[in-house]
């Protein structure tokens, strides 16, 4: 959320080392886009805390595990593949970054990090509740174990009676038992002197080719989705409820995404693309810095094709980007004015003050994902108002996902900050309705 997480965590670590009960080294664990964050904030505001890196194919040549450090850092990633090292030790806090990773508690990395011996834990991030509050208590399960009851108590007690029956004193009541353990601060409070946030919504007309495509998937999937929950009920049924959604958000975004061979050989075109190529050179003409946001690297790389073919220059962030510190210093320092950014990979933690405009490419319903994938560049150290752009497809599924954020959003203000909220869970209803075309 670009509040200041890292260094109110980092100003805790120091505390406690100046008081002396840091008598064992504090673990970090962050997506790899963070490595590069928590080091050169330790540098520069806590120079005294001594940080090992422990991340990379040479990391246990250049240092071994040890005690020797204030604080270790390292990945989600990298924690799962040296789970044995790191669950031998005793850590004074283990302080997870962007704890959503942790929301599936199935999830080897959930498992892993409930496995670690730890004298505190810590648990950071601007989404703690993203689809719904299953992921909240995996991470309350990480902090105080039994707390909020297992799994299927928290679902009796809980989870179903404000999800699926909207019941205001069961939510309210939980969001009394977990405000004590909550410290939630929002950019009005914290950051009151940024500046203004505006978000537009850009629509395209699906026409020709690519309409009737999207109507015969639209079909084809309401049909299946249907047969699947009468056979064999909503819950089981979940797999093929979210593939007939990626289909047709991909059909949106691009035909090719598809991967049919109808698209290979007949269908070349996408509106939203037209649309955005359309926008692009004349927000750039203007002097604006953008970043373009994609859920798909391979809608980023057809994206890159025409922003190629076009003459503009930019650089790209992906997962499978080598140097992610290099396109972030370039589109910082000005060097270039566009960022294509995949959401998994630049969603979270990158501080990208130097963009005024943000482009969503694909919406999500969940509004907090886009919401952390805005605050790359509507964060602590803008100084310029920030625009933000919504590119949806007209009539089409796109547009009941906008209209269902709403749901979310009220989810996760009811439990966290204890308003009156709205049933949020997607159901076999939500389904039916974004797939229908009424």
């Amino acid at each position: 959320m670009g509040l200041g997480k890292t260094i109110q965590a980092l100003a805790h670590v120091l505390i406690e080392k100046r008081s002396g009960r840091l008598t064992a080294p504090v673990l970090v664990v962050a997506p790899t886009s963070l490595m590069f964050s928590w080091q050169a904030e330790a540098e520069r505001f806590c120079p005294e805390l001594s940080v090992l890196l422990w991340h990379g194919v040479e990391r246990k040549k250049k240092h071994g595990l040890t005690d020797d450090f204030d604080i270790v850092l390292t990945t989600y990633a990298v924690l799962r593949v040296d789970a044995a090292s790191f669950q031998k030790r005793e850590f004074h806090y283990v302080v997870l970054d962007e704890a959503q990773a942790i929301k599936n508690p199935k999830s080897l990395i959930a498992q892993v990090v409930r496995g670690l011996s730890a004298r505190h834990r810590l648990c950071m991030t601007g989404t703690p509740l993203e689809n719904h509050l299953g992921e909240l208590w995996a991470q309350f399960d990480f902090l105080m174990p039994g707390f909020l009851g297992d799994a299927r108590q928290f679902h009796r007690l809980y989870r179903n009676p404000i999800e699926r029956h909207g019941d205001i004193v069961r939510q309210a009541g939980l969001a009394r038992r977990i405000k004590p353990f909550l410290m939630r601060r929002t950019k009005n409070e914290v950051a009151k002197e940024l500046p203004p946030k505006t978000e537009m919504i850009r629509k395209a007309c699906l026409k020709g080719p690519q309409r009737d495509l999207y109507e015969s998937i639209r079909l084809a999937m309401y049909k299946r989705v249907r047969k699947a929950i009468a056979e064999k009920g909503a819950a089981r049924s979940h797999i093929i409820m979210l593939d007939a959604l990626l289909k047709l958000r991909q059909v949106c975004c691009h035909p090719g995404l598809l991967d049919l061979e109808v698209t290979k050989t007949k269908l070349h075109g996408s509106a939203k693309l037209d649309l955005l190529m359309d926008m692009l050179p004349n927000l750039l003409e203007e002097g604006r810095a953008v970043l373009l946001i994609s859920q798909f690297t391979s809608m980023l790389e057809r994206i890159e094709k025409r922003v190629t073919k076009a003459g503009l220059d930019y650089v790209k962030l992906t997962g499978s980007t080598r140097n992610r510190q290099r396109p972030v210093e370039r589109f910082q320092a000005g060097e270039v004015s566009l960022f294509l950014i995949s959401l998994k990979a630049g969603g979270v933690g990158l501080n990208l003050t130097a963009a005024d405009t943000v482009i969503h490419y694909d919406p999500w319903w969940n509004p907090a994902v886009e919401n952390q994938a805005t605050d790359r560049a509507h964060r602590i150290g803008q100084d310029k108002p920030v625009f933000v752009y919504k590119l949806i497809a007209e009539h089409t599924v796109e547009e009941k996902i906008i209209e269902m954020q709403a749901k979310k959003q009220a989810l996760a203000d009811g439990v966290l900050s204890g308003a009156n909220g709205a049933e949020a869970a997607l159901t076999a209803d939500d389904i039916a309705y974004l797939l229908n075309d009424t």
